[in-house]
């Protein structure tokens, strides 16, 4: 389905088209280079089984990275990414349009344990290094992974991906009220959103609270106003 749905994108000549593993075929490559003259950017894993071991190897003696992001906090972890790329394998794989080989490190550490992770992901894109140096790579890959997270989030908290709602524009508005309600908690409740739905489900009575519906909520809301000013 993937084709038909780019298909239906007037101009993407120049973008860079960002994909999971799932999306790392040959068929796919050339479509967006060839027929829409446009990047790829795919994740290399092991259902492209000797893709991935060719890219592995290739990174099993690396040294320094060639750019490293400054480590940052964020939902309890200090994390930091590192990226190394390659044309070294431009001329091998069997693939088309590889401009560059690249692998992903995340080093993760969490602040209340004190434990480490290093998770390594390789892939290849179509960009040549003049194209896309290893800092933007590693941007288009953070991006994708940004849109992915807001989906698994979305999945994790409300079965998105299970939903049967299949009739007339129930997928669309069913869609609108899962991203408002998830919008809603993220700009209100201080925990996280499983944390507050979790809280939530409960209790109806607490649902009302929340959203302000009750007189003792709007009053507390007043309250603080008043204070404020």
């Amino acid at each position: 389905m993937f084709i038909p749905v780019m298909d239906t994108l007037v101009d993407i000549a120049d973008k860079t088209i960002t994909g999971d593993a799932l999306l790392t075929q040959r068929k796919l490559a050339q479509y967006l280079v060839e027929d829409r003259l446009a990047h790829y950017v795919f994740t290399a894993k092991d259902n492209q089984l000797s893709l991935a071991q060719d890219i592995r190897l290739a990174f099993e003696n690396h040294k320094a990275a060639d750019f490293s992001e400054p480590y940052t906090l964020a939902h309890g972890r200090i994390e930091s990414r590192s990226i190394w790329t390659s044309t070294l394998l431009n001329d091998y794989l069997d693939f088309p349009f590889v401009g560059q080989i690249f692998a992903i490190q995340r080093h993760s550490i969490d602040k209340k344990s004190g434990k480490e992770t290093n998770d390594i992901a390789y892939g290849l894109t179509s960009h040549s290094p003049m194209s896309a140096n290893a800092e933007q790579v590693l941007k288009f890959n953070r991006d994708h992974w940004g849109v992915e997270s807001h989906h698994y989030l979305l999945d994790w908290n409300w079965n998105e991906d299970r939903c049967t709602i299949s009739k007339g524009h129930g997928p669309e508005n069913i869609t609108c009220l899962r991203r408002f309600a998830t919008g809603l908690i993220k700009s209100i409740s201080k925990d996280s959103v499983a944390a507050t739905i979790e809280k939530l489900a409960r209790n109806v009575r607490r649902v009302f609270d929340y959203l302000r519906m009750t007189d003792n909520s709007r009053k507390v809301v007043l309250r603080c106003q008043s204070q404020e000013v």
